[in-house]
């Protein structure tokens, strides 16, 4: 049996976990993107207020007890670190204005599931994908094109306008991001579609089209409309999930499995490291906010490279 701490976290006379949470939202927004305070708002909401939003008292038990049960019930690893992301961020409020003590948890997570390999597409099934897009034109397949060729997320490919692709220097200009966005006023909620710049600095950046690309861009931009968007050749543009619909059309189509669209952001990556592309470069195309992040993603040596490394220092040295 688990031996937890005994202390549990705890609050004085008259105040509870969902006060709390009221006055770090208050304050919070003050401070951040609106997409991420509706990011912290949406797991609140959903999964922190509905397990502890009349509680005094919290204590490790509880926190692993709700992990468990949120897991139990599908959610990703993920999903689950954002929810104590934020747990963390309101309880730390509330220590720094004196509204309760402080007492780090020290949650768990099952072993067998934390490292789960990303989703890639297999060489063959990426280039039947390829023919097929570049045999179909429509703008939702030449998005799909620059997606694999460039590394695109799919917020960014439903933000670019015309005016963003610039064919005289081949450079497609990524600086803004669309998503849906939940807001909660009061016991009313709703969702809004929104445009904004990149979360980081590192994903405002320029990303070369390749000669393919240039050649469909290039006619194109004589006719199109600079301010209209590039999925939908219109002044709307194609929200994240009705573009999903649109790639799962194109995988039933060819008879490729379902996937999810970051598969095609992998996939470009996972074929930049082959091609021996090196990894700083690669990083910055995908607009990575440190190179940390693309090594611990995309390059995995097997034993064949790390018996060569060996053998190379071993020449070396002698």
């Amino acid at each position: 049996m688990i031996a937890y701490p005994k202390t549990p976290l705890k609050m004085p006379d008259g105040m509870n976990f969902g006060k709390i949470a009221s006055l770090w939202k208050d304050d919070k927004k003050n401070y951040i993107k609106e997409s991420s305070m509706a990011a912290y708002t949406l797991l609140l909401d959903n999964h922190l207020l509905p397990r502890f939003e009349n509680c005094s008292e919290i204590s490790e038990k509880d926190v692993q007890d709700m992990v468990n049960l949120k897991l139990g019930e599908g959610l990703s690893i993920k999903t689950v670190k954002g929810m104590l992301i934020v747990l963390k961020m309101i309880l730390k409020f509330g220590y720094k204005y004196g509204l309760c003590n402080y007492v780090p948890f020290d949650v768990k997570f099952p072993t067998n599931t934390e490292n789960s390999e990303i989703e890639v597409m297999t060489l063959t099934n990426q280039r039947k994908m390829m023919e097929y897009l570049k045999s179909n034109f429509s703008f939702l397949n030449l998005g799909l094109i620059i997606c694999l060729s460039t590394g695109l997320r799919i917020g960014e490919i439903c933000a670019l306008t015309w005016n963003d692709l610039d064919a005289s220097t081949g450079m497609i200009s990524v600086n803004k991001t669309i998503q849906r966005i939940y807001y909660k006023d009061g016991n009313t909620s709703h969702t809004e579609v929104v445009i904004a710049p990149p979360k980081t600095s590192n994903s405002k950046r320029e990303v070369p089209m390749n000669k393919e690309i240039l050649s469909i861009v290039r006619p194109l931009k004589k006719i199109v409309s600079k301010d209209h968007y590039l999925l939908s050749n219109s002044s709307k543009p194609v929200e994240p999930r009705l573009y999903r619909i649109h790639l799962r059309k194109v995988t039933d189509e060819l008879g490729l499995p379902r996937m999810k669209f970051h598969t095609l952001r992998h996939s470009f990556a996972t074929r930049c490291i082959e091609s021996k592309c090196d990894y700083k470069t690669v990083s910055v195309l995908l607009g990575h906010s440190s190179i940390s992040t693309t090594l611990n993603l995309y390059v995995h040596p097997d034993s064949e490279q790390k018996k060569k490394c060996i053998d190379i220092v071993s020449r070396k040295l002698k």
